[in-house]
């Protein structure tokens, strides 16, 4: 009988911030700059607020002795090195993340490995106090991207360069520890790696088996394994590494202290040869390689297997630390956690990760720690770091504001840190890589639904634009909501609304109805203030005695126009119009009776699922040859998908106060027209105005952090999502 002791000590929360600096091309992107931690000292402060104690940081080659490996500049890290120290934060210091090294050298330069040797021994002099490294981050990863898929200098994309790239990297962690050891005796590696695995058809099995073999490789060469015996013994020979390259490595003194394992819901591939039943993104092959002396070349689609019709515990970061448990009974930490989604898909995902390796720990597998990756967020990682699209994703904090503004995750690292558990409404569902629908076809056997009752949003205002796009994308999000009717719950009426809190006991109420007839509300002012003063004041008043939150719409038809810039959230509110009136009567009650209320003040919003809206009528008009003359006043379009993920994401973010959303920019109803029309295909341009017209702005900005894409993008994303045919209303007025 074999006796299992659970891993001792409590499970440790460690931090990362994203550091890749990689060569593309002539030019590096640098991480650490394009999310603004390069000038913020105080970055390191907030993240010790989180309780986080250790640090995967940076102290990257290519920033430090970027010229010449003998001109180094330290001040920066000496800065922040001195102040992690300060603030008791115990740094895993990472030399080269992602990258080929500074210009002077590559990872198919023989002297790579000596040169980081070099900068590793300088890291350790300059900082005796630093005693975990991970020399190189993601070898195998960063080989495949740079080596085999090109991606990366120096953009191979065959086994020889690939292979190469790798040995590199390992001979250069091995030099690396070996160098600071020499100062720091007791200093230890921490090896990180991405670790997936490939699922297959039976047809591409072989394919499946050699990819499933390789990412093995770099933990393989650096535990001394790659012998005569393994695998890839004889296809490194067979593609340029000599066996003295890899008899190198048996003297295993490689072997990590810790694995450090990453994985991301995409690290998991299906591979199938019938391309047709996948978009045309995922169709590719494989190269010309040797298995057994034969050849052999296939086209297929390579999916996430995730969305494939595969048990489900085979999948995930539990399986996967599992395998590397069982291959080398060896300390491991997960050293990337981190989800690029929806805000609460990313809470779904760290929390699936840090219970499943409190059970892997239960039944003796000694795992140390999870990670929460990217603290800062990360910048065009959904293209690799190709495409310079400006794309954000945060992380615990979000940095498109004035300083760090603390996420969902931010609050769940501080529970973890600080508890060891993490409690939020949206774990009550599954994240999407678990729920049904996921699958690119229907699974042939039924998928057994255990998921618990979830507590839902109320959705106030079932049948305005607003509301319908909430249930439509809270469905999309894994977040059960109930859409009221003004039969349902009246918002004007408090006895109404507290019966159907108490009715469906929802964790939070979105406020999406109103009165909205802005050009009919002076001759309905009491209407008008009925629903959206009273309204709004019976809704935050039900819910502030029962301690939820609650999300409430305003409008930039609060000001008067005449500030001449776009509105910030501190400006005082001057509206213009009855219906400004009765939004900014709606703003003062509400924060009177519940200041964590969420405030959203927003703008023209158009979307792709309904006809009230500008865009649509422009271009419902120009198809039916109707002249359209819109106003040369200037507003910030909002388009509606983009406004009601940032309230969502707000929402679980646990915001409250006054934010003001609308895409980034601002334009006269009478540009916008004519982008619409140049999108479309029209050639539709608006005349000059009038010399006496003076155009309101009302266009808004934010102070509290700019979070929507831009309103160009939004226009543009309209016409590839619009489900509404603005040409069919030519043959409805025809047949007027």
């Amino acid at each position: 009988m074999i006796l299992v002791m659970p891993a001792s000590g409590p499970l440790e929360l460690w931090g990362g911030v994203e550091c890749t600096v990689v060569q593309i091309g002539n030019g590096f992107r640098n991480q650490v700059e394009e999310t603004g931690h390069l000038q913020r000292l105080s970055d390191l402060d907030a993240i010790a607020g989180l309780g986080i104690r250790t640090l995967r940081y940076p102290v990257v080659w290519e920033s430090i002795a970027p010229d010449h490996p003998d001109i180094c500049d330290w001040s920066w890290t000496d800065e922040r090195f001195s102040r992690l120290r300060e603030l008791g934060i115990r740094p895993i210091a990472g030399l080269v993340h992602h990258g080929s090294g500074p210009r002077y050298t590559s990872l198919i330069d023989p002297e790579f490995p000596n040169l980081l040797a070099r900068h590793a021994e300088r890291v350790a002099e300059r900082y005796p106090w630093v005693d975990m490294f991970t020399p190189v981050n993601e070898p195998l990863t960063t080989a495949r991207f740079s080596g085999l898929y090109g991606h990366w200098h120096p953009h191979g994309r065959d086994y020889a360069t690939f292979l190469r790239c790798l040995v590199t990297e390992c001979r250069a962690t091995v030099l690396a520890m070996r160098a600071i050891r020499r100062i720091t005796p007791h200093a230890q590696l921490v090896q990180t790696e991405d670790m997936g695995k490939v699922f297959s058809t039976p047809h591409l099995s072989y394919q499946a088996d050699l990819e499933n073999q390789r990412r093995w490789l770099s933990l393989d060469l650096l535990f001394g394994r790659v012998d005569r015996s393994h695998p890839w013994h004889e296809i490194c020979l067979r593609h340029g590494i000599k066996e003295e390259e890899l008899d190198f490595f048996l003297e295993g003194d490689g072997a990590p202290d810790i694995i450090g394992i990453n994985h991301y819901p995409t690290s998991e591939r299906y591979l199938d040869e019938a391309t047709d039943r996948y978009p045309e993104c995922f169709h590719g092959g494989n190269h010309l390689h040797p298995l057994n002396g034969a050849t052999r070349i296939d086209h297929y689609a390579d999916v996430e297997a995730l969305r494939m019709d595969i048990p489900s515990e085979e999948l995930g970061f539990k399986a996967r630390l599992a395998e590397v448990w069982d291959r080398y009974r060896h300390p491991i930490a997960v050293t990337e956690a981190h989800h690029g989604s929806t805000r609460e898909e990313q809470v779904r995902w760290l929390m699936e990760v840090w219970q499943g390796v409190q059970e892997l720990r239960e039944t003796g597998h000694d795992i140390r720690a999870v990670t929460i990756w990217s603290l800062l967020g990360a910048v065009d990682w959904n293209s690799l770091l190709v495409a310079r699209n400006g794309f954000y994703e945060p992380g615990a904090f979000d940095i498109r504001g004035p300083n760090p503004r603390r996420t969902a995750i931010g609050r769940a690292a501080e529970s973890l840190a600080r508890t060891g558990t993490f409690e939020h409404p949206v774990l009550d569902q599954r994240g999407w890589w678990r729920r049904d629908g996921r699958h690119y076809h229907p699974p042939a056997r039924k998928v057994a639904a255990s998921a618990p009752a979830s507590r839902p949003i109320l959705i106030a205002g079932a049948t305005g634009t607003l509301g319908r796009a909430f249930a439509r994308l809270c469905d999309q999000r894994g977040l059960d909501c109930v859409l009221l009717t003004r039969g349902e719950m009246d918002i004007t009426d408090p006895t109404s609304v507290d019966a159907a809190l108490a009715r469906h006991r929802p964790w939070a109420v979105i406020n999406a109805a109103g009165y909205v007839r802005v050009s009919d509300a002076a001759r309905e002012r009491d209407l008008c203030f009925k629903a959206n003063a009273a309204g709004a004041e019976a809704v935050a008043q039900a819910c502030a005695r029962l301690g939820l939150p609650v999300v409430a719409f305003s409008s930039d038809r609060v000001f008067d126009g005449s500030l001449g810039r776009p509105y910030l959230e501190n400006d005082p509110v001057c509206p213009a119009c009855v219906y400004g009136e009765s939004k900014a009567e709606a703003e003062r009650r509400v924060a009177g009776i519940h200041p964590e209320a969420l405030v959203i003040r927003t703008s023209a919003f158009f979307g792709p699922w309904d006809k009230a809206n500008f865009v649509y009528q422009v271009l419902s008009d120009l198809e039916a040859g109707r002249t359209i003359k819109p106003s040369a006043g200037v507003v910030s379009p909002t388009y509606v998908p983009d406004l009601v993920h940032a309230v969502l994401d707000l929402l679980g973010d646990g915001e409250h106060g006054v934010w003001h959303l609308a895409n980034q920019g601002m334009t006269s109803w009478s540009e916008l027209a004519e982008r619409v029309a140049a999108e479309a295909g029209f050639s539709w341009r608006a005349g000059p105005r009038a010399v006496e017209e003076i155009p309101r702005m009302t266009a808004l900005s934010s102070e509290r952090g700019l979070i929507m894409p831009s309103f160009e993008s939004a226009v543009s994303r309209y016409f590839s999502e619009c489900q509404v045919d603005w040409k069919a209303q030519r043959f409805l007025d025809a047949a007027e």
